[in-house]
Formats: C-alpha cells, sequence, structure tokens
C-alpha cells in the first residue's frame, strides 16, 4: 500500500529526533515549522509504548535561482529560499485490520503560497481481506490521488527522482488539486508468481476553492470563486514484476467538474460556468542496480462552458510526456537526465491560435524541459539535491509568481539546491 511505502521512505533507522535548527526563529513561518518539528518529536517520543502506532517527518529547504520569469519567489537575480516543506506523518493500528493516518504540511512556495498550512492527507484504512496473497480494503477521508508513479508520495523529497517532478504529468502549479481529495478508495492486491497486481478506484471531491485553479482557467484573477461540481472518479491500475524491477501502471480520472461563482449580482462580464476535465496517464518503468528508466505519457481533456461573452465556450485535448534515465554511481550517488513535454492544447504546439484568440503569447501554454540533476545521500537521513533545467516555454510556470503572462520569457534557465532531513 502506498501509505506503507511512505512510511518506510520515511523512516531513518536509528535516527533521534534532530537538535534545534539554527536561524529559523528570525521568522513567522519558521516559528511554526520549528514548533512543529519540535513538538512531533517530543510526541514520538512520549508515545512510542503505544502499540501500532508510528510518527515520521520530514524537513525539506529548496533554493531556487532563474535566468528569467520566477519560480517560488523572487528567483532572478540572488535567486530565492522561499521554499519549505515540513510534514509530520503518523499512523495508527488499534485494530489488527484497522489503520488511522494522518499527515499535517507546512508549506511555503512563493507568492500565495507563503505560509500553507493544510492537511495532505488524513484518512481510515480498513482491511476486508487480507492473506499472503491477497489484500481489499476501502479507505475513507483525505486520500492521496492515484496519478502516475509520483503523486502519492511527491511531497517528501527521497521519493521524488529529482527537485521538481516532471511538470507535463505532475503540475506544481495546481498541486493542491491533483494531491489529495476527500472522499473513498476501493484498493486491492493480488500477488502471483507472474506477477503483482494492484488496483485502487473511488468517487472523490476535488479540492477545487484556490486561485490557483483561477488563474490556470482565466490566466487572471478574477472576482469570484471556483467550487465543486460533484464527484470526480478516480483509479489506478498497476502490475510490477520481479519486485518492482519492471512496473507498468495506467491512471485515469473521469468528470473533475468546478462550478464558478461570480461576486456580481447580476454578474458583469463573467457568468456562472463549469470546466470539466478528464485525464489518463500510462506508466512504464525500469528499475535495475544501477540504471533506472521512467516514462509516463498523459492525455487531458478540457471543456469550458457557460462563462459568457467575454469567455467563449471552448474543448481542446492537452498532451505531456517525458522520457527520464537514472544511474546510481554508489550507494550514496544519482544522477539523472530528463527529457519533459508538456502542450496545453495538442492541436496548437507553438501556441500561434491561443495567441491570436486571447494575445496572450503563445509560449504560455507550452513547455520543453531538459533537465539534469544528482543527489547526494550524507546519511540515511539527510540528502542534497541540485539541478539544472534548461526550458523553452512557459507552460508550467507557477502562475502567482507569474502573474503578467506578457512579460514572461520564452527561452529560460533554472537552477535549484535542495537540502532535506528525515525521522
Amino acid at each position: 500500500m502506498w501509505l506503507d511505502i511512505a512510511v518506510a521512505c520515511l523512516a531513518a533507522p536509528e535516527r533521534a529526533c534532530p537538535a534545534e535548527p539554527r536561524g529559523w526563529q528570525s521568522s513567522a513561518a519558521g516559528c511554526l515549522v520549528f514548533a512543529l518539528w519540535g513538538g512531533v518529536c517530543v510526541g514520538a517520543r512520549a508515545l512510542e509504548p503505544l502499540e501500532g502506532l508510528q510518527v515520521h517527518g520530514f524537513l525539506t529547504q529548496g533554493y531556487f535561482l532563474t535566468s528569467r520569469n520566477r519560480v517560488f519567489g523572487h528567483s532572478e537575480g540572488d535567486g530565492s529560499l522561499d521554499f519549505i516543506e515540513a510534514g509530520i506523518n503518523a499512523s495508527w493500528t488499534p485494530l489488527p485490520r484497522l489503520q488511522l493516518a494522518v499527515q499535517p504540511l507546512f508549506r511555503r512556495a512563493g507568492a500565495g503560497h507563503e505560509s500553507d498550512l493544510e492537511l495532505d492527507f488524513g484518512l481510515m484504512d480498513y482491511a476486508l481481506l487480507s492473506t499472503e496473497d491477497k489484500q481489499l480494503g476501502i479507505r475513507l477521508g483525505r486520500i492521496k490521488n492515484p496519478r502516475g508513479l509520483y503523486n502519492d508520495t511527491r511531497d517528501v523529497a527521497f521519493t521524488r527522482p529529482s527537485i521538481l517532478l516532471p511538470e507535463s504529468i505532475y503540475y506544481d502549479k495546481l498541486r493542491e488539486l491533483n494531491v489529495s481529495a476527500d472522499g473513498a478508495q476501493l484498493y486491492g492486491e493480488l500477488r502471483s508468481r507472474w506477477g503483482d497486481f494492484s488496483l485502487q478506484f473511488g468517487p472523490v471531491v476535488p479540492r477545487a476553492d484556490n486561485l490557483d485553479l483561477e488563474l490556470a482557467i482565466f490566466f487572471e484573477d478574477r472576482p469570484g470563486t471556483f467550487t465543486n461540481d460533484g464527484f470526480m472518479y478516480i483509479g489506478r491500475l498497476t502490475y510490477q514484476l520481479d519486485g518492482g524491477r519492471y512496473k507498468l501502471a495506467a491512471s485515469g480520472l473521469h468528470h473533475l467538474a468546478v462550478r464558478y461563482e461570480t461576486r456580481f449580482s447580476p454578474p458583469q462580464d463573467l457568468s456562472a460556468g463549469t470546466n470539466l476535465y478528464d485525464e489518463w496517464i500510462v506508466s512504464a518503468q525500469y528499475n535495475g542496480e544501477r540504471w533506472g528508466f521512467t516514462g509516463e505519457y498523459s492525455q487531458t481533456y478540457n471543456e469550458n462552458q457557460g462563462f459568457g461573452p467575454s469567455f467563449p465556450d471552448t474543448a481542446f485535448t492537452g498532451e505531456g510526456y517525458y522520457l527520464q534515465a537514472m544511474y546510481r554511481i554508489s550507494p550514496k550517488w544519482e544522477t539523472l537526465l530528463r527529457y519533459d513535454v508538456y502542450y496545453g492544447d495538442r492541436e496548437d504546439r507553438d501556441g500561434a491560435k491561443f495567441e491570436a484568440l486571447t494575445g496572450i503569447p503563445g509560449h504560455n501554454i507550452y513547455a520543453k524541459d531538459w533537465t539534469i540533476g544528482a543527489r547526494y545521500y550524507v546519511t540515511p537521513a539527510v540528502m542534497v539535491a541540485a539541478e539544472y533545467h534548461h526550458v523553452y516555454g512557459t507552460g508550467w510556470l507557477p502562475s502567482q509568481d507569474n502573474p503578467d503572462l506578457n512579460a514572461t520569457d520564452k527561452k529560460w534557465d533554472l537552477f535549484a539546491l535542495l537540502v532535506s532531513y528525515r525521522f
């Protein structure tokens, strides 16, 4: 199960809670992170004797420097340190078939996300059937969305192959909508001599009330808000062979519907319309002793209806894919090379039709990204990573960091550093 994977990735053998981190007390956000960090460490020690309880956590600091455009703060010039992730993961098994899990998350990620404190996931997991080779269960609550290979544990830097995940699939600019949702999920696993199969599927309510979604649809902040318009259905089928050396997966999302509620009565130039979204992803991965290869491909269907004459009805299909190679130099060193491509509209790959219709530069709906990176495991609990991106297009730039799309540059470079600690 993904929860067991997350706990295993966070757990560091024979690690005590950290000493007080220096330099954090100078900001309110830093105090909050330190309070969470210290409080949970004390709590972990105090609750350790409670049978079935596990507490783990992580703290990540990133630095981003761009030649043009902005990523997670004012990254031009001297760069930006406005990227922090701190999470606490607690799971408890009060009964043999029942598991409770929760993870609050603090995140700072540039403009509009200076001090986000949210419930990343919080759920009840009940195993209806559990044998040596079969498992069937149900989860209720706020659940990680089973999208692609990395979405389930994307907030833990140790589980990401790079500082930034492939943006063609994982969309940091719409992270809140993509990372988790509220509802139910049925899951099953079957282990056989032909390989291991797992399935997750369920109806959930998306987390749609955020400015990032409004900017993604309207390309500007309008006087209104988005709300959910019913359940969406999301699932993933995964096949693994030879202990995970070979992995195939297919993910799908159907009927993500959000409705715009205008603040004007009667509405002015924008009506209470809806956005409909469907998505499917296919994934393939090989994990060898030294080499690892991963590829994922996605198509998305977007339809805007009823927003009025200033925003005509539209329907278009997006496309994204990446190819990635990893090489493990030693148990402590890993390197990565990736090519990542995103098209907001596969019928308008250069953005010319979009630019003619909106007056916004066409490079804002596509991006092609070459990435090279490396990471070093100082200890099992401390990891340092660096990577360089050469990007053509701005389709995945964080919207709130770049509110004026006419001021963005088509060709740009990004350098990132990251330090992460887990306990």
